[in-house]
């Protein structure tokens, strides 16, 4: 039986209250290991760990001796890929192929692309004349925020847990990091490559739980944490700025969606019908970015979704590690069942299931599992539960449109404004379009294409900050002004 401990300070320890909760495999349920559950003596510990690097080795290092630990960081991910590969499978039942091509080598880049960031960041400068006739110089400086509790999701754990570390110790920051209770494996591991490549202690630190009542509240709550990062569903983002506004502590949010795509009739239709496939069910729809909503042009609206039908239902579940497998089980039992009590919901307001719509049937091996069915609906009104209120699942709703404002109505009318793709070969539409749609990005005859200097976040309810290149620098740094007379 495997353990997964808290890393407090260059160790792994134990909880003092001995409590322990089940890490789960979710292609077959097994329990995979037992993991520590924190409380607020280590969760105290951790934070003052991190505080105290701060004032230590950590803090003396220059920008470029940082840079060559991140570096190694990055080296060594990679040395031990397949170690990640296989605890990230583990805890996901994602399919060998998405988590060996994205999520392993992005939790890697992810600190690459931020100490080639960090190293050419500039500031600026003014020169003026003082009032008695002298000059005065004023520059500004970027300094580490301090303490950044760092709470991590479950649906990408290591590429959404570095896109923030990244940058966080680039800026010269320490954290303790969060981890999401169903997907610890890989933030713990983590530890290990930290001690390897000479991570000063108290630098990087783990803390595992849950959220009310503890190592979720305890973190955010701390009054020594600098500042909160936090990727997931608005309702606990809301908790947390809550938290933060005790102390005035800055948060970074990037929060829940309700996806849409758009499809033209000049489409490149194939293209489109590909891209929306991988946007509505690649990783079992468990993307923040994935698409939920889907708006076809009535020339093409049959054609159209007869062939996403079909596509839908080459998606083989199986193991990870088979090559035909296509689809992966949802996280847990407890997420399984949301998702299906939307797909209930969806009949009882009274949708055409045109595919799916409930479990797929496995192998006895694998019946225990947290699987559902790559599900398409059509026929409800943009008032229903499963096109307003995000699922987070293998599913979507496709409607028609005849005219471009009433689509544009259609997707700027909810309240989550995270990302949309649009699919046409009118480039002045697409991108009139783009420039009025009210979410932080937005993609043309594309989906999930991520140049990493750029700023990523959500709109509306689905969160406050970007981040991304130098757009991070502005969470993980204080921007400070001096001015020299002379």
């Amino acid at each position: 039986m495997k353990e997964f401990l808290n890393f407090i300070n260059g160790e792994f320890v134990k909880s003092a209250s001995g409590k322990t909760f089940e890490d789960r495999n979710p292609v077959d349920h097994s329990v995979i290991g037992l993991v520590h559950e924190a409380g607020k003596p280590e969760v105290d510990a951790a934070v003052a760990a991190a505080k105290a690097a701060l004032k230590g080795d950590w803090g003396r290092l220059s920008v470029v001796e940082r840079c060559k630990l991140l570096d190694a960081l990055a080296l060594e991910i990679n040395r031990r890929f397949d170690d990640f590969l296989q605890a990230e499978i583990a805890d996901t039942g994602k399919p060998h192929a998405l988590a060996s091509h994205v999520d392993i080598p992005r939790g890697a880049a992810n600190f690459q692309v931020f100490t080639d960031t960090i190293k050419s960041m500039s500031t600026e400068s003014f020169q003026m004349r003082t009032p008695d006739g002298k000059n005065a110089l004023s520059y500004g400086v970027r300094v580490p925020r301090g303490v950044i509790a760092v709470i991590c999701p479950w649906n990408l754990p290591l590429l959404l847990m570095t896109w923030k570390v990244g940058p966080a110790l680039a800026c010269g920051n320490t954290v303790v990091v969060k981890p999401s209770e169903e997907t610890p494996a890989t933030a713990t591991l983590l530890g290990e490559v930290m001690n390897t490549v000479g991570m000063p202690k108290g630098v990087y630190n783990v803390v595992h739980g849950f959220g009310p009542n503890s190592a979720g509240e305890f973190l955010t709550t701390h009054p020594d944490v600098n500042g909160i990062t936090f990727t997931g569903e608005t309702r606990t983002g809301t908790a947390i700025m809550k938290a933060a506004a005790d102390g005035i502590r800055p948060v970074s949010l990037e929060l829940g969606g309700k996806n849409a795509a758009i499809v033209f009739a000049d489409c490149d239709f194939q293209v489109a019908v590909d891209t929306v496939t991988r946007s509505c069910f690649e990783n079992a729809g468990q993307v923040c970015l994935g698409t939920e909503r889907v708006y076809v042009e009535r020339p093409i609206f049959d054609k159209f979704v007869a062939a996403l039908k079909a596509k839908a239902e080459t998606m083989k579940p199986g193991l990870p590690f088979d090559k035909d497998t296509k689809i992966g089980p949802v996280i847990s039992k407890e997420h399984q069942e949301k998702v299906l009590s939307y797909y209930d919901k969806a009949r009882e307001e009274g949708a055409t299931v045109v595919t799916g719509g409930g479990v797929p049937a496995m192998p006895d091996a694998l019946k225990d599992g947290c699987w559902v069915q790559p599900t398409i609906w059509t026929g409800l009104p943009e008032t229903a539960a499963v096109v307003t209120e995000e699922i987070f699942g293998p599913c979507c709703h496709i409607s028609p449109f005849d005219a471009e404002d009433e689509v544009l109505a259609k997707v700027n009318a909810n309240r989550y404004g995270l990302a949309t793709s649009i699919y046409t070969q009118d480039i002045g539409r697409a991108n009139r379009m783009a420039q009025q749609i009210e979410v932080g990005l937005c993609w043309i005859n594309s989906w999930f294409l991520r140049d990493l200097r750029t700023p990523f976040g959500g709109s509306k309810q689905s969160g406050i900050g970007r981040e991304g290149g130098v757009h991070s620098f502005e969470f993980y740094t204080e921007l400070r002004n001096v001015m020299v007379k002379f």
